[in-house]
């Protein structure tokens, strides 16, 4: 064993014998009653030395046996202790890959706040490594998107969209103005494995057969279609049990979510019978805007409003594939030009939709946890 003090969290004495571990509440540890030389004992537990330096080390500076371990197992015990042999067979293998390391290295100290035994983080990059993902749509949301989760990771990225790139697709850190003329599904492919920090694994790589999608993230160029989503092109998914997040731009709002857990939350039947209710009118509407929509040229997706989208649905589609339910489950959270005030919208699943998930959705849900990481805590 070569411990590790987690580098990710900030360290600060908050009086001559307590430490703290971090500067947010969300993650933050604090530590006591800790002595002078066991904290500059904590100085040396880097990574560099094994269990039987650390002694030596403790020894020489006048601590009483057994304080070097004792100190190990606190800092395990309060999640604040890495280990650079732990993680298993795939850590292992992701550890033997240092160029893409350097490149991960921050999202590898985001996972070992949220994975906190030792090895976690890189069992959980390993574990994203192994997922594959679709995203639907290579507009100024959805290559974005797709740009994302490949850089943070994830091993299979396929992205489904149609026609050539036009100069409204063109963003920062999505498709470039290179692209234009050129299939979007071709641009988008070049655009996943430039951002890539590694090859990603081939179909059926490790003797094992292809992974199926973990998840779908559906963000349309045409933010009416993630507004209010079609039944029919769900259905698929729903009948699969294939997780998907709907994310994209209409009109100055933008929308991140809902994570739909097929049989647990409501679907985009759901959501339909549900405005339904609420409004007579939708359905001779919704036929109105979706004619009129087409994909028009001039379609409102703010610049700024569309990254923030494409950022926080990347951030919501990694925690449910790292093994986690987040603030999007069964919620839409929308934010509004000028104000961008993120609001969520619950969503409930619908008694009449054929998904089942009003009969047996809070049972389905508590078994659902997250997606393909290491453990399923479960929880927003």
């Amino acid at each position: 064993m070569y411990p590790k003090v987690k580098p990710a969290l900030a360290r600060a004495w908050r009086d001559m014998q307590t430490v703290q571990f971090g500067v947010t509440p969300a993650h933050a540890v604090v530590l006591g009653p800790v002595d002078t030389a066991t904290g500059a004992l904590i100085d040396r537990i880097d990574g560099t030395r094994g269990m039987d330096l650390l002694r030596a080390d403790a020894s020489g500076m006048g601590l009483p046996d057994g304080q070097a371990d004792e100190l190990v197992r606190r800092l395990a015990g309060a999640g604040l202790l890495d280990d650079a042999t732990a993680g298993g067979p795939r850590a292992q293998a992701v550890r033997k890959r240092p160029e893409a390391l350097e490149r991960l290295a921050p999202d590898l100290g985001s996972l070992s706040l949220v994975h906190r035994e030792p090895g976690g983080d890189l069992r959980g990059m390993a574990a994203r490594r192994a997922i594959r993902v679709q995203v639907r749509g290579s507009g100024r949301v959805g290559a974005l998107i797709a740009a994302v989760l490949a850089g943070a990771g994830v091993g299979g990225v396929d992205v489904l969209d149609g026609g050539r790139v036009e100069p409204a697709d063109v963003a920062p850190g999505g498709l470039g103005a290179g692209s234009v003329g050129r299939l979007r599904a071709e641009a988008a492919g070049k655009l996943v494995r430039e951002s890539a920090p590694a090859r990603a694994p081939r179909a059926g790589e490790g003797g094992g057969p292809e992974p199926g999608l973990a998840l779908v993230v559906v963000a349309p160029r045409d933010g009416l279609q993630a507004w209010a989503p079609d039944p029919d092109t769900a259905a698929g998914w729903v009948a699969t049990g294939i997780p998907h997040l709907y994310a994209g731009v209409l009109e100055g709002t933008g929308l991140v979510g809902p994570l739909v857990l097929p049989g647990a939350t409501a679907c985009a039947g759901c959501m339909e019978r549900d405005r339904v209710d609420l409004d007579p009118a939708w359905p001779r509407m919704l036929v109105q805007w979706r004619s009129a929509h087409r994909r028009r040229a001039d379609a409102a997706c703010d610049l700024g409003l569309s990254t923030a989208v494409a950022g926080l649905a990347a951030a919501h589609a990694l925690s449910f594939l790292d093994g986690e339910l987040p603030a999007s489950t069964a919620s839409r959270w929308e934010a509004a030009l000028p104000a961008l005030h993120w609001e969520p919208n619950p969503l409930r699943a619908h008694p009449d939709c054929p998904c089942g998930a009003s009969a047996d959705g809070p049972a389905a849900l508590e078994r659902s946890g997250g997606g393909s990481g290491a453990d399923r805590p479960g929880g927003p």
